[in-house]
């Protein structure tokens, strides 16, 4: 597969025509047909499903989208590595990570960095802890964030100096809104909407003393703002962590601490024996100092 036919594939699974496409790449119609058809014999599969108005994509050809992107996503990452300047610290430094109040600390570090040298330029990516490594092992993202329990065992780390406190999310009316904090027995009948991690709910087994399983989960999140939005409407409880959502002022919601207090180590995390730019040196360097000067 060539990247230049990789491009032309996304371009059409993105117009969703041969004519549309066509036009935003400047080659002719008859040109882009025979180079996806040929894409086509070449992985063995079908890719498009050819429609009168419109064309959408096979199971083959969504699977092709994603891998796809990300080979030119990777592809447009190294290639601005290779054209920064050497006498320049600059480029890009890519941030994978979950949410987690202690993103504060590296978004501190960023702005420093960034006051002595202004050609880094920054860029999220936002996802749980399986998002984050995925991205990570595909070289799409430099450093990723990590909540505890987590498998660093194939990374590089470094420690953050911050905890995550677990807790539950609810409305202000809620019965157990007039506790100061949340005990495992507390869980046992009321809806929950939990983690989809896995190994967030294996320690939340440990915590609770019986299997996670057995709770009356009503929704799965990811990312939890949406699932504060649920939490609003009344559906449940929010299993999750500390200062992601706001409670003070007009908010109907309120978060009360597990107890025994259920904390988390973070770490930011790197793939091992990986060659970093000038700027993501300068990135791992700073957070050393930073992170030893904190107390």
């Amino acid at each position: 597969m060539e990247l230049r036919v990789l491009r032309y594939f996304l371009a059409v699974a993105r117009e969703q025509t041969i004519s549309g496409a066509a036009e935003l790449l400047h080659i002719t119609q008859p040109t882009l047909s025979r180079q996806l058809m040929e894409l086509e014999e070449e992985l063995g599969h079908p890719l498009f499903i050819r429609g009168n108005r419109k064309i959408t994509l096979t199971e083959e050809g969504l699977f092709l989208r994603k891998r796809a992107q990300e080979i030119i996503d990777l592809v447009e990452k190294t290639q601005t590595e290779f054209t920064i300047d050497d006498e320049l610290i600059g480029g890009d430094i890519f941030i994978g990570g979950g949410e987690t109040d202690a993103m504060r600390l590296l978004a501190k570090i960023a702005f420093h960095l960034q006051q002595q040298y202004p050609n880094i330029r920054y860029h999220l990516f936002s996802g749980n802890g399986d998002d984050v490594m995925d991205h990570l092992d595909k070289g799409l993202i430099d450093f990723g964030v990590l909540i505890e329990p987590a498998d660093i065992t194939k990374y590089d780390f470094i420690r953050i100096p911050a905890k995550d406190t677990w807790g539950i999310l609810m409305r202000k009316d809620s019965p157990l809104a007039s506790k100061p904090h949340i005990e495992a027995s507390d869980l046992f009948d009321i809806p929950l909407i939990t983690s989809r991690q896995t190994m967030i709910n294996e320690q939340m087994t440990k915590w609770i003393g019986r299997d996670f399983g057995e709770l009356n989960t009503v929704s799965t999140y990811n990312l939890i703002f949406n699932a504060s939005l649920l939490v609003e409407q009344g559906m449940g409880y929010a299993l999750c962590l500390d200062k992601l959502i706001n409670t003070t002022g007009d908010s109907t919601l309120c978060f009360r601490p597990l107890f025994p207090p259920l904390e988390s180590n973070l770490d930011v995390v790197w793939k091992k024996y990986q060659v970093f730019s000038k700027a993501s040196e300068k990135f791992i360097n700073s957070m050393r100092v930073e992170f030893n000067a904190l107390p």
